[in-house]
């Protein structure tokens, strides 16, 4: 996990911190990524939204298209992390 304390990683990071509105975060993550990243991300975070909600991965894969793989990842993550979902989830409950 080195790269997440490489000077680069730290700039990117800071510049994440500086957004202050929905606006703002959609124009730069629409500089900074593709759509298809973009599109990624959200599915994933729903994942994330639908496991914290006890939704079984069938229902999910129905909803996200996302595989089976992919959501076990999401879920490991979820519980055993950084704890960066989990984080998330308190806040905007």
């Amino acid at each position: 996990m080195n790269y997440l304390h490489s000077q680069d990683t730290k700039a990117l990071f800071k510049a994440i911190l500086q957004l202050k509105t929905e606006a703002e975060c959609k124009k730069f993550f629409r500089d900074l990524l593709t759509e298809a990243e973009i599109k990624e991300f959200t599915n994933r975070w729903k994942v994330v939204l639908m496991l914290n909600k006890k939704i079984d991965y069938l229902e999910i894969t129905k909803e996200t298209g996302m595989s089976s793989t992919t959501i076990a990842r999401i879920s490991k993550w979820l519980n055993k992390g950084m704890g960066g979902y989990k984080l998330m989830l308190k806040r905007i409950a």
